[in-house]
């Protein structure tokens, strides 16, 4: 399912106080925790591995963090 800028920006915008919590890592580590964290705000749980993710909405995390999405091998 491929989703529509709207969405994305609607189920993976980091928020202020999130990117916060990010900024402080490298980029590996920032977007290893920033993916998991927009996952547990959407969905309500933690993140059970990475196949539950689509390349789409980690692409859009990654550019938040500016961190590279191919260094999470997606």
């Amino acid at each position: 399912m491929s989703l529509d800028l709207d969405e994305l920006v609607e189920r993976w915008m980091l928020l202020k106080h999130e990117r916060d919590l990010v900024s402080g890592t490298r980029d590996a580590t920032r977007l290893g925790f920033a993916v998991p964290l927009t996952f547990s705000t959407q969905y309500g749980r933690y993140l059970r591995g990475w196949v539950e993710r689509s390349g789409e909405d980690v692409e859009f995390v990654a550019r938040q963090v500016r961190a590279p999405a191919s260094e999470l091998g997606m």
